[in-house]
């Protein structure tokens, strides 16, 4: 399979749509290559064209990942301090 891998490109250099949850990066081949997001948190690193057999590897790092949906709204508050509530 490594025979295939066309490049190693930095994620950084990579286009994220947050809308399908993909990362993608122009392919030679005129279309683009695609990863999505979920496969990086699962440690993959190959993005493939759909148009064509070229594969890159993503180079990047899980914990810069943007969070899951949700994760990032844990942060209001520390464990340490009670949120507060509102008294009807």
């Amino acid at each position: 399979m490594a025979e295939n891998i066309y490049d190693e490109i930095e994620i950084e250099d990579m286009t994220y749509d947050p809308t399908l949850e993909i990362y993608h990066y122009p392919c030679p081949c005129g279309d683009r290559f695609e990863i999505a997001i979920a496969d990086l948190r699962d440690q993959e690193d190959i993005a493939v064209c759909p148009s064509c057999s070229l594969m890159i590897r993503v180079i990047f790092e899980v914990d810069d990942l943007p969070k899951p949906v949700g994760e990032e709204k844990n942060i209001v508050g520390s464990q340490d301090e009670p949120l507060p509530v509102a008294a009807a």
